[in-house]
């Protein structure tokens, strides 16, 4: 499906603080897995006030030290890693630990299964979810607020409306942020313009409106990410989506992949599905032709790719990911992920922190959210274990990554995983085969939409 051609298409008074120093483990803001607007995606961390905030932070912390009756575990992010792992702390603890839930948005969108909204199977409200019912039933303390920084020191998490929040076991699961710089033209500034759509819900929401306004015979582009980033189908499942409605639509508009990687998961199952539901609509130039090579300008909708000029109506530019910010802000990353031990999900840089999901770098998991989840258990089992001494198993883990390729053509990949001292390891696993038949095809599909009622009652109850 490679072709070398571009089509040619047109408070109160404060204590001292401490001085900062290499090491002080201190952190900035959380941006989890869900969508900022301008501002807030511009936050900048004023270190003088951070610091100030901080010191508060221990100062308001101490007398609650004192009276205290219950340990605590704090949850910062509510998306499928943190949502489950307060559920499961709170329900399977019987109120042994007080758990707090920190979570910015009062709806939660998720990303898996955003795709079919684009593609016209799904409503966003079909996809949003509250957090009622984990107040309600399960007793948790949901705090909608940014959580600003932690002390790993005093064991406090900052909040942006004040105060602070202490803990005796932290649960991190802030999701990606992008890398500064990875697609050259591009930065949040420009996500207006040209919406990455990897963070659901207003992005989602603008992408889609984009789509529909295009002209006939216009021209969609992706600008595909590198490994390793959240959910490895996502972006060849919004290309299938994308063609779906413009095959109904906008049947002469052509879809251009500019893709850094020689390969991506289920390539063959994409492959057949596309020249199957949408011939000659979907290009895809991977690094032996200039997909490695790209570059973009907002202000007049083009892409660069290895020199080759396109003029696009529709740029969705998904860059190179990272751990949520709060992860390096807090020096629990190597690199652009937070190394984690795979038995706990405790993070190799502090025993008393488990990072969970597309954060965390574990081993042979993928960025999904069946993976999130699956470690959230995990975690809530150690957390409970270390609070309260109850029994802690060997961990298990699971995913499986379905996509939709057009009506009723679902496939699919997944693993089971297992524990080691290294690292989270695939221990067996299974794919889709290209050439099934339709009705297999169609069960697989309905399977998707059972496991995404299921997972989103196991975050949300």
């Amino acid at each position: 499906m490679q072709h070398r051609n571009i089509p040619p298409v047109q408070g109160s008074s404060l204590p001292k603080a401490r001085p900062h120093r290499p090491g002080n483990r201190r952190c900035g803001f959380f941006m989890g897995d869900r969508e900022f607007n301008k501002e807030e995606t511009q936050m900048t961390l004023n270190r003088r006030a951070f610091i100030a905030t901080s010191a508060a932070a221990a100062t308001l912390s101490a007398p609650m030290l004192k009276a205290q009756a219950k340990p605590r575990a704090v949850v910062i992010g509510g998306g499928a890693g943190g949502a489950t792992a307060a559920r499961y702390i709170a329900k399977d603890s019987k109120g042994a630990i007080d758990v707090t839930l920190i979570e910015p948005t009062r709806t939660y969108y998720t990303c898996f299964f955003s795709n079919l909204y684009l593609g016209g199977f799904r409503t966003l409200d079909s996809i949003g979810h509250t957090y009622g019912t984990l107040a309600a039933d399960y007793g948790i303390n949901v705090v909608h607020d940014w959580a600003t920084g932690i002390d790993r020191d005093a064991k406090t998490v900052a909040l942006a409306g004040g105060g602070a929040v202490p803990y005796d076991r932290l649960v991190i699961s802030p999701g990606i942020d992008f890398v500064d710089g990875a697609v050259p033209g591009w930065d949040l500034s420009a996500q207006g313009a040209m919406p990455h759509a990897y963070k659901a819900g207003t992005q989602s929401e603008l992408l889609k409106r984009q789509i529909e306004s295009m002209p006939q015979g216009g021209t969609y582009v992706m600008v595909a990410p590198p490994n390793p980033y959240r959910c490895p189908p996502g972006p060849y499942e919004r290309i299938s989506m994308v063609a779906h409605y413009l095959k109904a639509n906008n049947p002469t508009a052509k879809i251009l992949i500019a893709d850094p990687k020689p390969k991506f998961s289920k390539q063959a199952l994409f492959e057949e599905g596309w020249d199957k539901h949408y011939g000659g609509m979907i290009e895809r130039l991977g690094p032996d032709f200039g997909g490695d090579t790209v570059s973009v300008n907002p202000a007049d909708m083009t892409v660069n790719i290895d020199g080759e000029v396109v003029k696009a109506d529709v740029v969705n530019v998904i860059p190179a990911q990272k751990a949520g910010m709060i992860c390096a802000a807090a020096a629990l990353t190597e690199g652009n992920w937070a190394p984690v031990n795979g038995h706990t999900m405790q993070s190799r840089l502090d025993d008393n922190i488990h990072i969970l999901g597309d954060a965390s770098h574990q081993g042979d998991m993928p960025k999904s959210g069946f993976s999130a989840n699956s470690q959230a258990k995990v975690a809530a089992m150690a957390v409970r274990g270390a609070l309260t001494g109850s029994r802690v198993f060997p961990a298990k883990f699971s995913n499986t990554c379905w996509s939709l390729i057009d009506a009723n053509d679902g496939i699919k990949v997944g693993a089971s995983y297992q524990a080691t001292d290294e690292k989270i390891a695939k221990t067996d696993g299974f794919i889709s085969q290209t050439g099934e038949d339709v009705d297999l095809r169609k069960r697989t599909f309905e399977e998707s939409v059972g496991w995404y009622d299921g997972i989103t009652s196991d975050m949300f109850g």
